[in-house]
């Protein structure tokens, strides 16, 4: 009989989860309870509002036994407190504890590392906010995001550019993952358009107020006036009060900042009143998320869930849907037979996993079942539909335009679909998409320094034009210099004329050439060039030999 009963208990063990990688221990096929974590950090305008958005979203799922069918969530959530290291320890500190997936990390920097273990381990992490475009690509097949990619607000902000038709524009950064990779994105979809980036001006990712000043010297002597500041809450607003207190954030500066700004006025508002005064003008993004029974309904709680200690921004609304998302797909992988068992990793033993602890840490072996369940869900939630494209996108990407002008005024919309509109984006996917240039529109924005003209995006402060101007004797009707700074003359009626139509303004002084008593000669005046002056002004003929000295425009 003893050969027989080790016979059943060995068919048991194979039966239950012995894989060729190490020994593993196994839950029931319907367990009681699932644990997931979570990797966040508390005090962050994204963090402190997600953490919140997501126990009540686990309070919700398990209250609701249609969802799981009698399992419930079990969250264990960390504070890493804005630290790359800390984040990476408590991910290994999941991986012993089988933890079936991961929502967060909540920043693009921890994302790339974490990902790597989970790639291992073979456990999906669910992030609302790392936003860096590169983290989609093949190199990271456990890394589900759950919140819109930085390549289309980059994509916003390139149409945006376009729709007020300046053509270059400066890129204020923080120098780490997430920045150098959102701007590159940026500078693609500038590229699309014809557009381009004149200046990079990356920061330390927590820069002093002398960092700022530096980097805001470096773009002050640069001639774009158009400048796309994409950093985190906590930095960005130092940016902006270094800007004004720099005098650049008068009329003709044109400031777009990312989503940092709009999740920093949802959640903290209202700011203190120097700092709104600092900002007003500014455009900035926030992600778009369609109106809703159930999203009013979450907004009327926000109130009572926080005792309204903090405004409720997109990041909470996205990091409710990821709970309902992974508890769907937990249900689809239980009902597509997923038993939930662990393994040792083999080659963690292999480099020394004993002495390092290593081999406390597990592979999910139902890690691919999951993550395909999620990639195939398919859900309605408070952002919208939550679906996944084959890129692994979310459908209908979409982003509010916001214009700071008192706290936030929207004057239009982004779409992938349609591009910029003053219509909600479900409106334009019930028609033909339309991304043509003359189909764009958004409503009027009061620029920095209270004005309502489009600025020119341009200034040449910090170098000026030497005009060269012929003092001749003969066709004074065109040119004549009278003294001093004086010139009149058709040719003079027309540069003047022409100002106003340029995309930019310039800092000029005209310069009179010859002594009045004779003609000078042209070929003299082209070779000035040479010495520092910038252009002419005259009725010239010129010879051969002149003209392949130089490049001239058209005549008028």
């Amino acid at each position: 009989m003893a050969p027989i009963w080790l016979l059943v208990g060995l068919v048991f063990f194979f039966q239950n989860g012995f894989l060729s990688s190490g020994i593993s221990t196994n839950i029931s096929m319907k367990p009681s309870e699932v644990q997931i974590g979570g990797i966040f950090t508390f005090n962050s305008s994204i963090g402190k509002v997600a953490k919140v958005a997501i126990e009540a979203a686990i309070e919700d799922v398990n209250s609701d036994p249609s969802v799981l069918g009698g399992t419930e969530l079990k969250l264990v959530t960390k504070d890493v407190n804005d630290s790359g290291f800390l984040g990476i320890i408590e991910a290994l500190k999941f991986m012993e504890s089988d933890t079936v997936a991961i929502i967060g990390p909540q920043t693009s920097v921890m994302a790339h590392v974490i990902s790597h273990i989970a790639n291992e381990l073979q456990v999906p992490l669910l992030s609302f906010s790392a936003t860096d475009p590169t983290l989609s690509s093949l190199q990271y097949p456990f890394f589900v995001r759950t919140t819109q990619s930085d390549l289309f607000q980059m994509a916003a902000v390139a149409q945006i550019v376009e729709y007020y038709e300046w053509r270059e524009v400066i890129a204020i950064y923080v120098d780490d993952d997430q920045g150098r990779n959102g701007i590159a994105a940026l500078a693609d979809k500038l590229a699309e358009r014809r557009c381009k980036i004149s200046y990079k001006a990356p920061m330390k990712a927590e820069p002093t107020r002398d960092d700022i000043r530096d980097v805001l010297f470096k773009v002050l002597l640069t001639e774009s006036r158009i400048f796309v500041l994409h950093t985190y809450a906590k930095s960005g607003l130092d940016v902006l009060d270094m800007a004004h207190y720099l005098g650049m954030m008068g009329s003709e500066y044109v400031w777009i900042a990312t989503d940092w700004l709009s999740t920093i006025l949802d959640t903290n508002s209202p700011l203190p009143p120097e700092t709104m005064d600092q900002i007003q003008g500014l455009l900035t993004l926030r992600m778009y998320t369609p109106d809703s029974d159930p999203k009013r309904k979450f907004v009327s709680r926000w109130g009572n869930l926080t005792k309204g200690s903090f405004g409720l921004n997109s990041y909470g609304l996205y990091a409710y849907d990821t709970v309902w998302l992974l508890a769907r797909a937990i249900n689809t992988f239980f009902e597509k037979g997923g038993n939930i068992s662990f393994s040792n990793d083999s080659r963690l033993n292999e480099i020394g996993g004993r002495s390092l602890h290593l081999d406390a840490m597990s592979i999910f072996n139902g890690g691919k079942l999951l993550l395909k369940s999620i990639l195939g869900t398919n859900m309605t939630g408070l952002t919208g539909p939550v679906q996944f494209t084959s890129g692994r996108s979310l459908v209908h990407p979409a982003y509010e335009v916001i214009n700071v002008i008192g706290t936030m005024r929207r004057v239009g919309y982004w779409s992938n679909y349609s591009g910029l509109s003053i219509e909600r984006p479900e409106r334009l996917y019930t028609r033909p998409p339309n991304n043509s240039v003359s189909n764009q529109k958004l409503y009027p924005v009061i620029w920095p320094g209270q004005i309502t003209q489009k600025p020119r995006g341009w200034g040449f402060e910090k170098k000026q034009l030497r005009i060269g101007v012929p003092n001749r004797v003969s066709y004074r009707e065109f040119i004549s210099y009278e003294g001093g700074d004086s010139f009149k003359g058709y040719c003079i009626d027309v540069f003047f004329a022409a100002l106003p139509l340029l995309p930019y303004q310039i800092n000029f002084k005209l310069i009179p050439f010859g002594d009045g008593r004779n003609n000078p000669s042209c070929t003299d005046l082209v070779r000035l060039i040479n010495t520092g002056v910038s252009m002419i002004l005259k009725l010239l003929f010129f010879t051969l030999k002149v003209l392949l000295g130089r490049s001239f425009c058209s005549p008028f």
